[in-house]
């Protein structure tokens, strides 16, 4: 197994480890009430907005701040080392996006008020977008975690300089 492999299997690891600890925590907030809706903060239900970026789900005050802190805890590496670039950027895109799946998918597995007999459509009314078994935002999510690993992984063009001589 290759250094690259192996480190890239350890990030997902990692993100999927960091995802069931965390659906854990959001059973424990959110019990049978799925997306916020019994917690008591601040929600916009419609908005077109929503439609495009949110996949038509409610914005809420929790989710408001819990994404962003997420994506700040995926950078802190980064930060403390002081060394971003494109490609570890890529890698922590891939992995906030893989975190996110896993957790969703993680809370309804875990959740004694769900299971998998529960993950569907009727009784998931906040994923309103569904393709096959799971969410449309699942598959875009894996696509675009994909292409962005496929970006952080794959080896640079070697650029050649041709040098006249006069």
């Amino acid at each position: 197994m290759t250094t690259s492999f192996r480190r890239l299997f350890g990030m997902l690891f990692w993100a999927v480890l960091s995802a069931f600890f965390f659906a854990n925590v959001e059973i424990q907030i959110e019990g049978a009430a799925g997306w916020a809706a019994n917690l008591p903060t601040w929600r916009i239900e419609h908005h077109w907005l929503l439609d495009i970026f949110w996949g038509g789900r409610a914005m809420t005050g929790y989710h408001a701040w819990i994404f962003p802190f997420i994506a700040l805890m995926f950078h802190y590496p980064i930060w403390f080392n002081g060394s971003w670039d494109w490609r570890g950027e890529c890698r922590i895109m891939a992995s906030i996006m893989t975190f996110w799946i896993s957790e969703d998918w993680l809370w309804f597995v875990l959740n004694p008020a769900y299971g998998l007999a529960r993950f569907n459509p009727a009784d998931v009314p906040w994923h309103k977008h569904w393709l096959g078994a799971v969410p449309v935002d699942y598959w875009i999510y894996s696509a675009a975690a994909i292409v962005l690993l496929w970006l952080a992984e794959r080896k640079p063009r070697s650029v050649q300089i041709a040098l006249s001589r006069s």
